[in-house]
């Protein structure tokens, strides 16, 4: 059985590696990959993005499933072009995924079916933004109604930075947000306090299967200092998702927005991915969706994940989630992200990186913004590599993640090195 998958970062790094272990699979090829897949030799880079010449390629080559990596081409409606031709592929329509590539989508979705959330209002008009600022002070969040690839919040601790983010995104728009429909728009909503963490299932458009639970650091520097990136590092099992917290997530937030997204005449099939806010009394609250899985939280959760994944998603493709189970490594695993020098406003590109070792079942190196240049590997984006490692504790996979990372290097490297301190 062939396999492709779409995109090129270290999700799609991770995914790949983890479907070249199902049983039944041959080849697996991701487009258009990056040097940490080019480097393994039972995976094949495909340097196409455009859906239509991926959608041809795929019938030409008699591929039994497609899996969707990155946001960008859900929303630009690669799942729609392949299921017309009848194609197994696993992701939402684009209609479903402005879940993700809309807030203001997403907040309307999860006011109208009583899905918790913080409170909100969107604006496209910076002096009523500015205003409303002023009216409810701070904390306060201001997102970019859009695809930021993981940087358009920003979690606001006075009223002037959030006077600065509404600026910013609504007249400037330095992120290089792909804005929806009638241009710059900013959802600014309620800061929420409690713990925050990734909750991610596979969803066939009745059922939903959840995933190991995950937590993300977005914050730049150690303690959570500096801005938010799209992940600086993640580990796997997350000891806030109680059992407690795993009901309540199924039961307040996956199921309603599945029965919602059916009863709006959009069923959602694909990686679903709640951002949720455990606050201290122990209620959920939806921070966000995300329509694919997270990175870095894939890196950790595909370590640890011992069933035949492709079967698992080829089940997803014809509804029968229900009749699956996962299988999971008791284990922690961490993962490391080693960013590029300026990231993340201004990464720089083409620093050559040294050191890579060489792969092991309970130690991977995912690449994310690499590139091959002859016998070099460059840096070619923001978030570079994710050092992930396997281990019976928090300590011990954090220990063995990070002596990896010393060995590895590139000029103006950027990672923390406290990944994981909130489960020690």
């Amino acid at each position: 059985m062939k396999v492709l998958v779409i995109g090129g970062g270290g999700r799609e790094h991770a995914l790949a590696w983890r479907l070249k272990q199902s049983e039944g699979v041959d080849q697996v090829v991701v487009a258009p990959g990056n040097a940490g897949t080019a480097r393994d030799p039972q995976l094949t880079n495909l340097p196409i993005t455009d859906k239509v010449a991926l959608r041809e390629w795929v019938q030409a080559h008699g591929v039994a499933l497609t899996v969707v990596g990155p946001e960008a081409p859900l929303a630009a409606g690669v799942v729609d072009e392949f299921r017309a031709h009848g194609l197994a592929i696993f992701g939402p329509t684009r209609q479903a995924a402005q879940l993700e590539s809309s807030k203001a989508f997403s907040k309307a979705f999860m006011q109208r079916h009583g899905i918790p959330t913080a409170e909100y209002q969107a604006f496209t008009d910076p002096v009523q933004a500015h205003a409303y600022v002023d009216a409810k002070g701070a904390p306060i969040v201001v997102k970019a109604d859009g695809l930021a690839a993981g940087k358009g919040v920003v979690v606001a601790m006075t009223a002037a930075e959030a006077h600065e983010a509404i600026d910013f995104m609504l007249l400037d728009n330095k992120l290089g947000v792909a804005h929806n429909e009638g241009g710059a728009r900013v959802v600014i909503e309620e800061f929420l306090q409690g713990e925050e963490a990734s909750f991610i299932v596979l969803c066939d458009g009745e059922h939903a299967l959840a995933l190991a639970s995950s937590q993300d650091h977005k914050r730049l520097k150690d303690a959570d200092q500096g801005p938010n990136t799209g992940g600086m590092g993640a580990y796997s099992p997350a000891p806030v998702v109680t059992p407690e917290v795993h009901r309540r997530a199924m039961d307040e937030v996956i199921l309603p927005t599945l029965r919602g997204m059916k009863a709006d005449g959009i069923p959602y099939t694909g990686f679903l991915y709640a951002g949720l806010m455990v606050t201290p009394d122990g209620a959920v609250k939806t921070l966000e969706f995300n329509c694919r899985m997270g990175d870095p939280e894939t890196q950790p959760i595909m370590m640890r994940l011992r069933s035949n994944f492709a079967q698992v998603l080829l089940a997803a493709t014809r509804g029968e989630l229900d009749r699956v189970q996962l299988d999971w490594d008791p284990r922690v695993a961490l993962g490391v992200v080693m960013a590029a020098a300026g990231y993340p406003l201004d990464p720089r590109k083409g620093d050559a990186i040294t050191g890579l070792p060489a792969d092991e079942a309970d130690r991977m190196v995912f690449h994310a913004g690499t590139a091959q240049d002859g016998a070099a590997v460059r840096v070619s984006g923001g978030r570079v590599l994710c050092v992930t490692a396997l281990a019976d504790s928090v300590a011990q996979a954090q220990r063995r993640a990070y002596e990896v990372v010393d060995a590895i290097a590139f000029d103006g490297m950027q990672c923390r090195r406290d990944i994981g301190f909130r489960a020690l």
